[in-house]
């Protein structure tokens, strides 16, 4: 059964900040979805037929869904916790939240909450770290599957300098990856990510133990946290003392590649930056929450210029919205802390496009090209009165953008679309 999504439609086929010609921009266009496919883009006088199902959002803009590409499921519960830089943040409010997820009925519940807000916020593929626990990721990845979610997620391996709840062991951790591995990758749109927290946590063995399954399983992602804290970073160099610095301990142990996603990735020297770009690492910035633990100011453009490739993420809970939109607020802000400018067309491509790159997913995720799954984001730029209010005044879709980016938020998420599907909730439903 085919579908017709009508709109104003905008899709990115190319980085703007590269090109002029970067994006494809319907007025009045529709999107041909089929069994949670798209099959054709383009304006809506050329693909109005009879007997197809319309859905009409006129005025809104329809674009492919937010993707997400690092945020900590088990930390629904830990955003918006006081007063702490990150060592303190993960010991008094963290890693006790984490050491709940052993129970599956609480996994469970938080499941379902994850991916409500998820939705909510237009966000339709995210890249989520689990708990040490293997039933928390079995418990998100069901709750993802049921809704024919793509998601990429695993459980964090984590052995030392934690309290005992939340801790395995190199060989536990191993073994709990391998038959996540064998239940979810690549059933239906689930893939498998390796999850060493960080260095901090994970012994020499545990990591080790890491790099022998990205050997086995060369396809997965690889995800963890770099150089977030400088605290971090003198504390991590002091339990690697043979390191050169705090990228080395990763590619010791074989944890580097275009498949690797390091979250943070602030205070890099010179040698971490030419390695990111020889092996295809990916750096992932995560704005609000590099501000809420006063950790640092991301330098996209250095590592632009140097060629590592970048994604933009939540970071939720030290993150503090759910929202794309909102990260890409605090993303302009620090960008303009640096003396770097964040312009609208690019940041809604490096949400989307831009951020499946960094997953290796464009072929799936992210544009609007005929045979990309159907997952799609309608956005009102007046959805609340101050915003529509400012709405009166714009002339461009550059402007239209900014708007939402710098005033957005779930409320301007008119409807979520997940493999071709209405995901997001009524509020009179949700309510």
């Amino acid at each position: 059964m085919q579908t017709l999504i009508r709109g104003r439609v905008l899709g990115f086929h190319a980085d703007p900040a590269e090109t002029t010609t970067s994006y494809a921009w319907h007025e009045d266009g529709a999107i041909l979805i089929e069994d949670g496919r798209i099959v054709a883009v383009g304006d809506h006088a050329d693909l109005a037929r009879a007997g197809v199902a319309e859905i009409d959002h006129r005025p809104c803009l329809v674009m492919p869904g937010f993707i997400d590409p690092h945020i900590h499921f088990p930390q629904v519960q830990v955003i918006a916790s006081w007063g702490a830089q990150l060592l303190d943040w993960l010991t008094t409010y963290t890693f006790p939240e984490e050491a709940r997820f052993a129970d599956p009925d609480h996994a469970a519940r938080m499941a379902e909450a994850f991916l409500d807000q998820l939705i909510a916020h237009g966000t339709t593929t995210a890249c989520a770290f689990g708990s040490v626990h293997p039933g928390s990721v079995d418990a998100l990845f069901a709750a993802a599957a049921a809704r024919d979610m793509a998601l990429i997620a695993g459980k964090v391996m984590m052995d030392r300098n934690a309290i005992p709840a939340v801790q395995d062991s190199a060989r536990q951790s191993y073994d709990d990856s391998k038959a996540l591995i064998g239940r979810w990758q690549g059933s239906g749109r689930l893939r498998y990510a390796i999850t060493p927290r960080f260095a901090i946590t994970s012994t020499p063995e545990q990591l080790a133990a890491a790099g022998a399954l990205a050997a086995e399983h060369p396809d997965l992602h690889i995800q963890t946290h770099l150089s977030e804290n400088r605290d971090e970073i003198d504390y991590t160099l002091r339990l690697y003392p043979q390191a050169r610095d705090y990228l080395d301990i990763y590619d010791a142990h074989g944890l580097l590649g275009p498949n690797s996603l390091m979250g943070h990735a602030i205070h890099l020297s010179p040698r971490e930056i030419a390695r990111m770009a020889e092996t295809g690492t990916r750096a992932i910035h995560c704005p609000t929450s590099n501000l809420f633990l006063g950790s640092g100011l991301f330098d996209e453009a250095g590592l632009r210029a140097a060629g590592v490739v970048s994604g933009v993420a939540t970071d939720v809970g030290g993150g503090t919205s759910y929202s794309m939109l909102q990260t890409l607020n605090e993303s302009y802000k620090v960008l303009q802390l640096r003396g770097q400018n964040l312009h609208p067309l690019a940041a809604f491509h490096w949400a989307t496009r831009g951020n499946a790159i960094a997953l290796g997913m464009q072929d799936r995720i992210g544009t609007l090209a005929p045979g990309s799954d159907a997952d799609l984001v309608v956005l009102d730029c007046r959805a609340t009165p101050a915003m529509a209010l400012r709405a009166e005044r714009i002339g461009t879709l550059a402007e239209e953008l900014f708007l939402l980016q710098i005033m957005g938020d779930d409320r301007a998420v008119v409807q979520t679309y997940v493999a071709g599907r209405p995901a997001k909730a009524s509020p009179a439903a949700a309510g």
